[in-house]
């Protein structure tokens, strides 16, 4: 383990773009595991713009966050919802659908939901 990393996200070690030019996600790969920045662009929703990649009924990624800026609404499958916004903490379980509030770009940043996220399935 390194004593000491500091890395840009503008510098990503991948970058992964969303449908639509709807947004995308920079990764950096740490000791710890990934970490990600995702920009949302106004209009982007998990249901159109990433659903496709994931192949799944609902976001299946565990989510712990800090918006930075813009705000995003969360519904849990259950239907519980969480609007977020800068400076807010956001943990999401598995199983919800996502949209960006506004017309303002919500940035993310997140340390467990981005390794497989945006990502189609391999196979």
């Amino acid at each position: 383990m390194a004593d000491l990393v500091c890395k840009n996200f503008d510098a990503a070690d991948e970058t992964r773009p969303f449908l639509a030019g709807k947004g995308r996600l920079d990764l950096l790969e740490t000791d710890g595991g990934q970490v990600g920045r995702a920009v949302f662009e106004p209009g982007w929703k998990w249901s159109e713009h990433i659903k496709p990649l994931a192949g799944t009924e609902s976001c299946e990624s565990a989510h712990t966050g800090y918006v930075v800026s813009g705000r995003i609404r969360v519904v849990m499958d259950s239907g519980d919802a969480v609007e977020a916004g800068p400076g807010d903490f956001l943990q999401a379980a598995p199983g919800h659908d996502a949209w960006v509030l506004g017309d303002e770009p919500c940035v993310l940043l997140d340390w467990t939901g981005y390794g497989n996220y945006a990502r189609p399935p391999s196979g």
